[in-house]
């Protein structure tokens, strides 16, 4: 519960919220975008960009409305501030359950189909406070620069949090030929100059989704890897309209102003990929967290265990969402007392309980790291995960064949209001205790949530942004401590080795 919610008598305090027309105010600051080869001279000059802008508007509004200001808002122990929550850094087991609610607000709000949504940038964020006891003891190996990144760290947090600031995250290098050691290298964001004040870099990052509707672009070469030369190890965050940033998007695949009806969810648009060229671009000395430091390249997996954290939870609530739809459809067809379906359904709530249990056990398990932040336990969201994108594309399936037909043969509004032809539709299309048009909104929901192509982009994200199955076997592999079992095996058969 916030402040101004506990007590009427309450001083309400200041805050560091945007209204949504403050935001959107922002996005037309120049950034240089592309879409299929023609510029943009602003966001919203593409439908879809401008409704997936229009929705992130309407999060920053709800953090004024009563109903949703537990979940998207709290206030700043340090300022005494209301602020977003999606820059609460939880330094309790109690907080971090208040984080968990705003990753479950947006969740709801984009039907799980923004995969990075603008709480999870700043989740990174959070990730690097958890461990700025380690990055106040490194030092620059770059020579004519030394930043200090513990205390840009804990600036550029406090800077996110006073600004209610939008971010979009990209971590990964452009795909090449993974054959060649060098092409992949070609490919990592590199310092080509280092001076007193910041560095210039060059080079691509890709998937960097919500990147057009951000206001900050937060990179790094994807890390883990110590033998990154020191000039690729960087890591830092930019406004996004900075000179010799350009963004090439890619093409749309929502469905931006069609019916709500006929298009439930890809007609509030979406979160776009871009492919983000860095073109002698300026860094300044205080926007940097790593420099030349191939150490702190290997921090990238504890750090990111936040991020790691929102997409389980997101994946979470999805799971919940394909519950709901598919039970409404036992409910409209008729088909809820036929085992076979209801065991198929069955197994819809199997996904999503197990979801949630894996969220649960991660922050039951969650311990404070040296630096005071409460962190969810490692293995078992990488456990989660490996378990949600296994298990991802059955769910899809078993969702859309419990619909049947429905999902092959739609029709959008405009046929159900027709005169010459709505009455047959209307007529022969009933569901159980629902008419035509009800049983079709559930089975648009439904395609747009598992079959349309929105549907089919999310998809991939998900497997992609996840990380393969076999290498997230290989964390569990290095990441559970297995000592304790092989002991427990030798004092039951009385090994003594």
């Amino acid at each position: 519960m916030t402040m101004q919610q506990k007590t009427t008598d309450a001083p309400t305090p200041a805050h560091r919220l945007k209204t949504g027309a403050e935001f959107k105010a922002t996005l037309d600051d120049g950034r240089q975008l592309w879409l299929g080869g023609r510029k943009l001279d602003k966001v919203t000059d593409e439908p879809a960009l401008a409704a997936g802008g229009e929705l992130i508007a309407s999060m920053f509004d709800d953090q004024f409305k009563p109903e949703f200001a537990e979940a998207t808002t709290y206030v700043e122990p340090t300022t005494g501030e209301l602020a977003s929550r999606a820059w609460q850094v939880p330094r309790s087991s109690e907080e971090l359950t208040d984080r968990r609610r705003m990753i479950e607000y947006t969740s709801l709000k984009t039907a799980g189909t923004f995969g990075r949504p603008p709480d999870l940038a700043p989740a990174i964020v959070a990730g690097l406070m958890a461990h700025v006891d380690v990055f106040k003891e490194k030092k620059s190996m770059i020579e004519g620069c030394s930043p200090d990144f513990g205390e840009n760290i804990e600036a550029y947090m406090a800077f996110g949090r006073a600004n209610n600031l939008t971010a979009s995250e990209s971590l990964a290098g452009p795909q090449t030929d993974r054959s060649n050691p060098k092409a992949a290298e070609m490919a990592f964001l590199r310092v080509k100059k280092a001076t007193k004040d910041g560095v210039y870099v060059s080079g691509a990052k890709t998937v960097g989704s919500i990147a057009a509707q951000a206001n900050d672009i937060f990179f790094t070469n994807l890390g883990g890897l110590t033998t990154t030369p020191p000039e690729a190890c960087v890591w830092g965050a930019v406004p996004i309209n900075t000179d010799g940033i350009k963004m090439i998007s890619r093409e749309m695949v929502s469905q931006p102003g069609a019916n709500k009806f006929d298009h439930p969810v890809s007609s509030l648009g979406e979160e776009a990929d871009q492919f983000i060229v860095f073109d002698d671009v300026f860094v300044p000395k205080d926007k940097i967290f790593n420099l030349g430091d191939p150490t702190g390249m290997s921090w990238y997996g504890p750090v990111c265990v936040f991020a790691h954290w929102h997409v389980l939870t997101r994946l979470a609530v999805k799971a919940e969402l394909f519950v709901g739809a598919g039970q409404l459809v036992l409910d409209v067809l008729g088909t809820g007392k036929i085992p076979a379906v209801q065991l198929m359904l069955g197994e819809l709530i199997e996904y999503a309980q197990t979801l949630r249990a894996f969220i649960y056990a991660a922050e039951h398990k969650a311990s404070m790291t040296d630096s005071g932040v409460m962190t969810p336990d490692v293995s078992m969201l990488t456990a989660g995960r490996l378990y949600s994108i296994e298990n991802y594309p059955r769910v899809i399936h078993i969702l859309q064949e419990i619909c049947g037909q429905g999902l092959v043969m739609r029709f959008g509004k405009d046929a159900f209001e027709n005169p010459e032809i709505g009455h047959y539709l209307n007529e022969l299309l009933p569901g159980h205790g629902v008419t035509a048009m009800q049983k079709e909104l559930l089975m648009n929901f439904i395609w747009d949530m598992t079959s349309g192509a929105l549907a089919g982009r999310v998809a991939l994200f998900e497997n992609v942004n996840a990380s393969p199955a076999p290498r997230l076997r290989a964390r569990l592999f290095e990441e559970v401590n297995r000592e304790a079992f092989v002991d427990q095996v030798k004092t039951i058969a009385g090994m003594d080795w």
